[in-house]
């Protein structure tokens, strides 16, 4: 199983960090997204360094189980905010987070099933 968590962890921490360095250089496509669903653009940045701090987790949880448990689930908690950021705005286009969300859950199945 630390196989599969590796692999799910390394895949779910790059797409998260090429979404975290669009979030920290406030790209403008993602900004006009963004603000369009109530976030005010003062937190986009944050929101970024909060999901780099999830990739950095996942990668340390190679190593450190609890830390890879404690990513995976600040992960789960954030893309969960973000499918429901999106609904209560009247966005169906929840794919995205709702896919990331998932694979955030698998990451940490797999790493608690790898201790």
């Amino acid at each position: 199983m630390f196989i599969a968590y590796a692999v799910v962890a390394v895949i779910l921490a790059l797409a998260v960090s090429g979404s975290a360095y669009a979030d920290i250089t406030r790209n403008q496509k993602l900004v006009e997204g963004l603000t369009g669903l109530g976030v005010p653009e003062a937190w986009i940045p944050r929101l970024g360094v909060v999901k780099l701090a999830g990739a950095l987790g996942l990668l340390v949880g190679l190593a450190i189980p609890a830390i890879g448990i404690a990513a995976a689930i600040g992960l789960i908690l954030y893309f969960v905010s973000a499918v429901a950021a999106h609904l209560r705005a009247g966005d169906h286009a929840i794919a995205p987070p709702a896919m990331l969300g998932l694979i955030a859950v698998a990451a940490l199945v797999l790493r608690i099933l790898s201790m």
